[in-house]
């Protein structure tokens, strides 16, 4: 059976709340391999909420579809605070992306005190403003970025993103809205650990199958190197 963008492959798949240190529930939903445990997790923090960015954007959505079965990863989704999806709310209200440092906060505690292995927080757009700014934790092993804007991230963040020293790959399509593979090798160079890929032909939402396999195979490269390349087939 071929993998298409509408396949659901098993998993545990349970609903999950986080509780923020300024008091307000998140809801969000953890996907683990069906009969095994997970060899990482992926902590992921979707696009802009006030464009339509939410847990179940579709990459994320896809991932949870396909990575526990295929890569055995957990993905853990989340919807930050006064987002809504199928899943439901989130409390609060969208802040910039300042007040969201606690949304991260708790989702990096949950996979702690749930005892989820190998950390790696994936950003996507606003996501990547995210991780950058707040996810400085002795937890996360690294990062991946997908269509890093670098618009409310600053060269400050990415400096202390390089003080903090753990791997960074940012995924930038030739097409982005906001910053395409030239600017962005540029502005990454300051960290020197960071990695990025030009993706050709690809667009800021990644719509296609062929974008979507090419991000969930650079994201399990380096997750769980040995699950790569993902089948196309099963």
């Amino acid at each position: 059976m071929e993998i298409r963008a509408a396949t659901v492959l098993p998993a545990r798949r349970e609903p999950i709340e986080l509780h923020t240190a300024d008091g307000l529930t998140l809801v969000g939903e953890l996907a683990q391999p069906l009969d095994r445990p997970p060899v990482a997790t992926l902590v992921t923090l979707h696009p802009l909420p006030t464009h339509g960015g939410f847990m179940d954007s579709h990459v994320y959505k896809k991932a949870a579809n396909r990575l526990p079965a295929l890569a055995d990863l957990a993905v853990l989704r989340f919807n930050t605070r006064g987002t809504s999806s199928e899943r439901g709310t989130s409390e609060g209200a969208f802040d910039g992306g300042e007040g969201e440092r606690y949304d991260v906060a708790a989702a990096l505690e949950y996979a702690e005190f749930n005892d989820l292995p190998r950390v790696w927080v994936v950003g996507w757009s606003f996501g990547t403003e995210l991780a950058l700014k707040w996810a400085h934790d002795p937890l996360v092993e690294g990062a991946i970025l997908l269509s890093p804007p670098l618009h409310r991230a600053t060269d400050a963040d990415l400096d202390a993103w390089a003080e903090f020293g753990r791997p960074l790959v940012a995924l930038v399509p030739e097409f982005d809205d906001y910053l395409r593979p030239d600017e962005a090798k540029a502005r990454f160079a300051r960290v020197p650990q960071a990695e990025v890929i030009g993706v050709e032909g690809a667009k800021h939402l990644w719509v296609g199958e062929t974008y979507v396999r090419i991000v969930l195979n650079e994201i399990v490269k380096r997750v769980n190197p040995a699950a790569a390349p993902l089948p196309t087939e099963i």
